[in-house]
């Protein structure tokens, strides 16, 4: 939840369930989410760009994804990749370099494995780098072919392999 919220700062963000556990309602309150504490109800979906389900319940996901298949919403349905619409990746972020790391809904902790890895594989510095190819690329003349071999040699010692 933290990813949308910190990315998207004006999403509303609205969650429905018999109960929430007290640690949920504590980290909500500095987010722009309401918690409906009651069972779901079809109007729940009015007016929703998207929707996740993750309740015990295949009956009731089966039936919220028939619903918004009719209205046209995205649904993704928790360990179900067959009712899915779309699959929450893992994503790393290492200042404006952003790499998402999905499986199709098939493991998500490989995905959260993968991208822990990544996380650390990457170097402190990756802004830095960034910010430098993005200087170097505006001093770049000539046709895009020239360009792009130039930047693939700069970018060929951030690695061990040639291209």
């Amino acid at each position: 939840m933290s990813f949308i919220l910190k990315n998207s700062p004006n999403a509303r963000i609205t969650m429905v369930a018999t109960f929430f556990k007290k640690e949920l309602k504590d980290l909500v309150k500095n987010f722009n989410v309401s918690l409906i504490e009651r069972s779901f109800d079809t109007k729940d979906l009015i007016g929703r760009d998207i929707v996740i389900c993750a309740t015990d319940s295949y009956e009731l996901h089966q039936q919220i994804v028939g619903l918004n298949k009719k209205s046209h919403t995205l649904t993704n349905v928790a360990d179900t990749p067959e009712l899915c619409d779309f699959y929450l990746g893992s994503i790393v972020s290492k200042g404006d370099l952003k790499i998402a790391v999905s499986t199709n809904g098939k493991s998500p902790t490989l995905g959260k494995r993968i991208r822990q890895y990544l996380e650390d594989a990457l170097p402190d510095n990756t802004q830095e780098i960034i910010d430098g190819l993005k200087s170097f690329r505006d001093t770049l003349k000539g046709d895009f072919a020239s360009k792009v071999k130039a930047l693939n040699e700069v970018t060929n010692k951030l690695s061990d392999r040639e291209d």
